[in-house]
């Protein structure tokens, strides 16, 4: 996909609107993690480089159009100006308003100004028209950069490209672009690992990739959703009850196409999920009044060889509640094979989503995967082969 290049627009004294992804876990005040914010670093610096006047907008969690200061970006800005190491960083308590219109007023060539979270107004979310008008009035120029957010239609990712001079920052390139190289004609076999809490988003992909994958294997809340459609009775394990219809249907649809959609034989389960609740490795038949929390040690060993041909594997979600020692250990193993045979250099590995990058991360495996995305549900987007209204905002330009 061919978008508007930063590096091929004059930004010299101009005031220029990034929509930075620095949706970053903030505990305390601190954050716990900064990779986004350094992704999103080049892009800045670039911009800064250039002498322009730069204004960072951004989202953190989900504040429901109301102030909330446990979603303030004001920590985030601290971060971004130990980041940045140089230049003037400011930060202002709002994104629209008087303060901001003067913060905007007294930026300098080469200086950066981070605007408060943009979600403490409903009309972000909404695409409120005076809100974009707002915003874009602070502006010459808007960059989108956020390719994580950029299946969503909020005001700042299609209201601002519709109202200023546009591109696509180096994030967004490089996130565009190295999907394209590596999923757009992907290696064969090309296996789809599909896990997480959350289920409603990942079916529709699942019945994308009926004509893309060859093999489909599913962990977390997609398996529970999958094996209920089954006629497994999965206990009070979590799934994703509006679903179990789709997914009945799509268990139908891939024997006619040929894909092999693979659920767990045996699984790990427990009364709660708690670190040190009494885990135990269980056949589907015994599930009884549990929950299922990761999958066990048989299913382990069928992934593994599933993915062990040089193809190309893509992940988004843990196969279980990753985050508790007695449930990480199927995510822990899967993510050690895939990292041997993507650093024995055969296998085309693509992780996407922050719950995966984070384990990764956390668990020193991120560095033998291909490519790792942050994005979630715009990761799922792209691999279903929907539009995103962020990168369609761009296009015209």
């Amino acid at each position: 996909m061919n978008l508007p290049d930063i590096r091929a627009t004059d930004v010299e004294g101009k005031r220029v609107l990034v929509r930075a992804d620095l949706n970053v876990p903030v505990k305390d005040g601190e954050i716990a993690d900064d990779s986004r914010l350094r992704a999103a670093l080049p892009t800045l610096r670039d911009i800064l480089g250039r002498g322009g006047r730069l204004i960072v907008i951004a989202h953190l969690d989900r504040p429901g159009g109301t102030r909330d200061p446990a979603a303030s970006l004001r920590p985030v800005a601290g971060a971004l100006r130990d980041a940045l190491d140089g230049p003037r960083v400011t930060f202002v308590e709002d994104c629209l308003g008087t303060d901001a219109e003067q913060a905007v007023d007294g930026l300098g060539a080469g200086e950066c100004l981070v605007l408060e979270n943009l979600r403490f107004h409903a009309g972000e979310t909404g695409n409120a028209r005076d809100f974009a008008d707002a915003l874009a009035g602070l502006a010459d120029l808007y960059v989108n950069d956020a390719f994580s957010a950029s299946h969503r239609a909020h005001a700042s990712i299609i209201g601002l490209p519709a109202r200023l001079p546009a591109a696509a920052g180096l994030l967004m390139q490089k996130e565009i672009g190295t999907l394209d190289r590596l999923l757009g004609a992907p290696q064969r076999p090309y296996v789809a690992l599909l896990g997480g809490a959350k289920a409603k988003t990942k079916v529709p992909v699942v019945e994308q990739l009926l004509d893309k994958a060859d093999r489909i294997l599913l962990g977390g809340v997609m398996a529970t959703t999958f094996l209920k459609a089954r006629g497994i009775d999965v206990g009070r394990s979590r799934i994703a009850e509006d679903d179990v219809g789709r997914a009945e249907k799509l268990l139908r649809d891939a024997e006619s196409a040929r894909v092999d959609l693979l659920l767990p034989t045996d699984v790990v389960v427990a009364s709660e999920a708690h670190g040190d609740a009494e885990a135990e490795v269980v056949g589907l038949d015994r599930i009884g009044d549990r929950m299922i929390l990761d999958i066990g040690p048989d299913t382990i060993r069928r992934y593994a060889d599933a993915i062990e041909d040089r193809g190309t594997v893509v992940w988004n979600g843990p196969m279980g509640a990753a985050e508790l020692e007695p449930f990480r250990q199927g995510t822990h193993f899967l993510a050690a094979a895939i990292g041997e045979q993507t650093r024995s250099g055969g296998l085309v590995s693509v992780a996407g989503g922050g719950d995966t990058a984070a384990f990764l991360q956390k668990h020193q495996f991120l560095h033998l995967f291909t490519y790792t995305s942050m994005a979630g549900g715009a990761f799922l987007h792209w691999l279903s082969g929907e539009g995103l209204p962020g990168l369609e905002a761009l296009a015209p330009h």
